[in-house]
């Protein structure tokens, strides 16, 4: 699996529909989608399942009353029950031996450990999208999301305890069995083991809303300084962890702190707000923003890290109501 910031071909996202994910908020869900697309089409191409022919409409009228690069961006007809592509949809795998080969894997999605039982209807998006990119498919028995892994293309990965161990995805599998699988279906040679994810996270501990790596030996890491906070003492435990971690060369990381955004609430329930949930893209970043006193400080941070990127904030304090953020909504094609 490559890493993100290497190039791409396109970024694959699903058209907002769901009005229950969003009560009262779906316009303003797909401005966030319009905003994306803008970033994004100059650079790449944006490739937008939707539901329908009215969907695609709506779609295309809107992105282009605000400007998009339209020629970069196709539509695909393949319902799904909501937007969280990087989970439900397939995780891309290059073969780099003589003729570079483009293939994905297919796991299973049960609705993030059985809580959303309606939303086990997008297992099928990944099939469904095999025809129209000629990829090789590898389907696997194994129930994991993508939000749950993070690789450098250089042969590590992280995950976390919370998620992969958790027996509501695998509990057939032990620890090294999980680790085995991974390097099998990712071509990785080093699992390192996060701990707990962020408060009101209902995946189970997303490795990416917690540490993500900018470069093969860099990692930025969430890190809550309020030690009042339900998210300080989980988040001092992993980076820790990583403060501990060697590569695959017996070296030290660089492990970057990236603040957190405070407690995000919606009707008093904690939702899982984390600048980690950024998209690495050709030649830009998108990075969630919260309208919170660290949204400056993440953003500096990471336009320090990505030098020859542009970093542009997504306001998302309305999509993270729905449980995940840009990063979550978000899946990367290789260029090969």
């Amino acid at each position: 699996m490559p890493a993100e910031w290497e190039p791409h071909r396109a970024t694959w996202l699903a058209w907002p529909h769901n009005r229950d994910a969003w009560p009262g908020q779906l316009d303003q869900i797909k401005e966030i989608w319009v905003q994306m697309v803008k970033a994004l089409a100059p650079r790449e191409a944006v490739c937008l399942l939707v539901n329908d022919q009215r969907a695609q409409d709506q779609a295309d009228k809107r992105l282009r009353q605000a400007g998009a690069d339209m020629e970069r961006v196709t539509f695909h007809t393949i319902p799904t029950v909501d937007v969280w592509v990087r989970d439900y949809g397939p995780t891309f795998v290059v073969k780099r031996d003589g003729d570079q080969r483009l293939a994905f894997n297919d796991w299973i999605f049960n609705g993030w450990g059985g809580k959303y039982e309606s939303y086990r209807a997008d297992d099928s998006v990944a099939k469904a999208m095999a025809p129209l990119l000629g990829a090789r498919v590898f389907e696997h028995p194994v129930a994991l999301e993508g939000g749950s892994i993070e690789v450098n293309g250089q042969g590590a990965c992280f995950t976390t305890e919370q998620c992969l161990l958790n027996p509501n995805r695998n509990p057939h599998l032990s620890r090294a069995g999980i680790e085995q699988f991974l390097e099998d279906s990712l071509g990785v040679d080093q699992v390192i083991w996060l701990g707990e994810g962020i408060a009101g996270d209902d995946t189970d501990g997303h490795i990416d809303d917690i540490a993500r790596f900018v470069d093969s030996t860099t990692v930025v890491c969430a890190l809550e300084r309020d030690p009042r906070d339900r998210n300080y003492r989980p988040l001092q435990e992993n980076y820790e962890r990583l403060t501990g971690a060697k590569d695959r060369n017996g070296k030290k990381l660089t492990i970057v702190p990236l603040p957190m955004p405070g407690a995000v609430a919606d009707a008093g329930a904690r939702l899982p707000a984390s600048y980690a949930n950024f998209y690495i893209a050709n030649g830009v970043v998108l990075a969630p923003t919260y309208d919170h006193p660290n949204d400056r400080a993440a953003l500096g941070i990471l336009r320090e890290l990505f030098p020859d990127r542009a970093v542009i904030g997504i306001p998302c304090a309305p999509l993270v109501t729905g449980r995940g953020a840009i990063h979550c909504v978000t899946q990367q094609e290789p260029l090969v």
